[in-house]
């Protein structure tokens, strides 16, 4: 409650600033307008950040009704109806917004709505759209998506290319590393295969791919210490996963 009460806060101390701008109502001059409209954004945004979506939306809707146009509110209402699993409703506002004009940041966030939704093609052209972007500061995240995507349409070199890429832009991505590795130990080179793990290592935690991984790379390296080590917490923590009993069927 404080939180809101804060949020709540925020959006009155906006609007009361432009109504004591003048005599004129603020709602009446584009600059008050644009202030409210931005309020209200950042409300809807406040609460859809809590996980209150049903909150989130009478804010967003009164953004709109200012300003129509806007994209910001149409993105924010599109990941308020996401986490609501409304996807038609979704996808339109992200329609809406993208048709105010590019924005790297909502083409990524579209493109991981339409991967949700198992659209690959589309996402990885909206992913291709926003990684050309080279000044957005979300860049690297736009190349683990495109690998994550190209693993989806079955094209593992080109996947690999993009997490490659990815982790040029920032070395501590633990998904990327790990899919790297991963890919690159299928491919049987194992050495870049092991310096992905490794890094991985120090920004991941382990899951039942990554232990089955780390088993796997640690007996070609004859490292059999590691390899128990590996093997234990793969049995004790995920022992009715399929990579525990793909380790137990491998000599």
């Amino acid at each position: 409650m404080i939180v809101r009460a804060g949020l709540l806060l925020i959006v009155c101390g906006l609007l009361s600033a432009c109504v004591s701008s003048g005599s004129t109502p603020p709602l009446r001059t584009e600059e008050g307008r644009q202030q409210a409209r931005d309020a209200y954004i950042q409300l809807g945004i406040g609460y859809l950040q809590q996980g209150v979506t049903e909150q989130a939306k009478m804010p967003l809707k009164k953004a709109l009704d200012i300003d129509p146009n806007s994209a910001d509110a149409h993105a924010a209402l599109a990941l308020v109806f996401q986490n609501e699993l409304e996807p038609e409703l979704a996808g339109q506002h992200y329609r809406k917004a993208l048709a105010q004009g590019k924005n790297t940041r909502i083409q990524n966030n579209y493109g991981g709505f339409l991967y949700q939704q198992g659209q690959y093609k589309e996402a990885y052209e909206q992913f291709s759209q926003a990684a050309q972007d080279t000044m957005y500061t979300g860049r690297s995240r736009v190349f683990e998506n495109m690998g994550l995507t190209a693993l989806r349409l079955n094209d593992k070199e080109l996947a690999l290319k993009h997490f490659e890429r990815s982790l040029r832009l920032n070395p501590q991505q633990p998904q990327a590393l790990l899919e790297a590795a991963l890919l690159l130990y299928e491919r049987q080179e194992y050495v870049p295969a092991q310096r992905y793990y490794e890094s991985f290592n120090m920004f991941g935690e382990q899951s039942a791919r990554s232990l089955l991984l780390g088993v796997r790379l640690a007996k070609v390296f004859e490292d059999r210490n590691q390899a128990a080590s590996l093997a234990l917490q793969l049995k004790r923590l995920y022992p009715a996963s399929a990579e525990y009993k793909q380790y137990q069927s491998e000599p």
